[in-house]
């Protein structure tokens, strides 16, 4: 038995499955955020520790044969969370999460100095751990000097679990403090924001074992002595794990919290001007890159919750099919934007909103403005040679077929949706355990999903989305421009 831990930012979800992959059961427990301020997000790595063991109880109750004999635990989480920890590993304070935006101005500066681009591969948005740090060095010194050790989310849960501080090179290569193309810490990205390397976790490929589960974690867990911890990944490469997507080509499309559109690399190829993210996989010898928008789920959830209707309901009313696109506009930058902007001060706008328009019509702009955003992501893909030709739709947003049918226009790609079941973070976290504990080659554990259904672009509307497109392409600069 195996098991995948994906630390999401809404909470932890623990997928259990067979050395075949069939899944035996899974559970999830809530994670509670706080955003304090503007700009803001932070969640309690306590929270953390006590959704996980929430979930292990679940499955322990349901499962009890089963989780007395898992082998092996993957772990996948939300990327670039920063938790600094004193020698004791000790938490100092809470961990701000990929969404915090409030290091802009540190980021900014470390986009700025020499070789932190060409070494990082990236750009150095607010987002990622690095600025971070440097915003705790500037406004809490007394927290910054204290800090002997910077974990990332999934990496702290997998602290709590061995005792051992670890890291990946997928969840590592969005710190900024990561050389991607060789695959090591950099000394010269390290001090450019005051960091040193016995801060630094040791580095693992995500399919190998980096130990196993303490004593005394096993036994409140109700696992067995001596089960193997994987190093694991972030959470977009574990989805990626998760669905087969290791390949140049290889491809899918992400409407959860955020909306990522990724394709696995066979070689290193990064393009940091173009806001695309270019981040070693959880594999040796792969790469993958993706564009990222800050709010996909998270702008219809936004919209549910100031209209008092679910985002189900709220879907339904535009059926299954487009028809082309409304008349209303709307940019889905509720939290700024990475990709292609790198902007975390913007914010989002309602444009030609006419007196007539309901819930419908601003459902239908709502969901157009993040199609028309991962439009965007493509365009920046397409410039690093990436060359998709395929997509997997998953996360939440793909359950509603007029939405996948509009970003399969957009896109002008086919995007399939897998047969029912676990093709996410959660199982490819469990697939690196299992390369972990048997040393399986993950070319023949992280097969594709048995599709269900293929959603082709509209041909006959696609000369109407390209026009809305080319329209929404001009909103950002002139938005911004009223807006600074």
């Amino acid at each position: 038995m195996f098991v995948g831990i994906d630390l999401g930012t809404s909470g932890v979800r623990a997928l259990l499955i067979d050395a075949s992959q069939r899944v035996i059961g899974a559970k999830e427990a809530a994670v509670d955020t706080a955003r304090p301020h503007s700009g803001w997000s932070e969640q309690l790595q306590s929270g953390w520790i006590t959704a996980t063991k929430a979930v292990f109880a679940d499955l322990k109750a349901d499962h009890p044969a089963e989780v007395a004999a898992i082998q092996g635990i993957g772990v996948s989480g939300h990327m670039h969370g920063a938790n600094l920890l004193d020698k004791n590993g000790t938490p100092l304070r809470p961990c701000m999460m990929w969404n915090d935006t409030r290091s802009a101005t540190q980021a900014a500066k470390l986009d700025a100095t020499d070789q932190v681009r060409d070494l990082s591969g990236n750009i150095v948005f607010p987002g990622f751990t690095a600025p971070k740090v440097a915003w705790v060095a500037e406004n809490e010194p007394d927290i910054f000097a204290r800090t002997a050790k910077v974990l990332l989310p999934k990496d702290f849960l997998n602290f709590w679990l061995t005792g051992i501080f670890a890291s990946d090179m997928s969840d590592s290569a969005g710190t900024s403090w990561l050389d991607v193309g060789a695959r090591d810490w950099s000394d010269t990205l390290l001090d450019a924001s005051g960091m040193r390397r016995d801060q630094m976790p040791d580095l693992f490929e995500g399919s190998d074992a980096i130990g196993t589960v303490r004593d005394d974690i096993a036994a409140e867990l109700g696992l067995p002595k001596g089960v193997i911890v994987a190093a694991g990944a972030g959470d977009n490469a574990a989805a990626a794990c998760g669905i087969g997507a290791l390949n140049d080509g290889d491809g899918f499309v992400s409407l959860g919290t955020s909306g990522v559109l990724l394709t696995g690399r066979d070689a290193y190829a990064p393009k940091p001007a173009s806001a695309v993210h270019t981040f070693c996989h959880a594999i040796p010898n792969r790469w993958y890159q993706m564009g990222v928008i800050l709010a996909a789920t998270d702008s219809l959830n936004w919209l549910s919750r100031n209209l008092q209707e679910t985002p189900a309901n709220l879907t339904k009313l535009l059926g299954d099919n487009i028809s082309g696109p409304g008349t209303m506009r709307f940019l889905p930058y509720l939290s700024g934007e990475r990709t292609p902007h790198n902007d975390a001060t913007m914010r989002g706008a309602f444009l030609n909103i006419d007196i007539d328009a309901g819930h419908a019509a601003l459902t239908q702009a709502v969901l157009e403005g993040v199609s028309f955003a991962l439009r965007d992501n493509l365009e920046a893909l397409k410039s690093t040679g990436a060359n998709l030709q395929s997509l997997i739709a998953i996360g939440g947003g793909s359950q509603s077929p007029y939405w996948v049918e509009l970003i399969a226009t957009l896109l002008n790609l086919p995007i399939s949706l897998p047969k029912a079941g676990e093709f996410g973070a959660a199982l490819g976290a469990a697939r690196l355990a299992i390369c972990a504990t048997t040393g399986a080659d993950p070319e023949v554990v992280m097969t594709r999903p048995e599709i269900a259904t293929t959603v082709s672009p509209r041909s006959d509307l696609r000369d109407s989305y390209e026009a809305a497109y080319a329209d929404f392409v001009k909103l950002y600069p002139g938005i911004k421009a009223l807006t600074q």
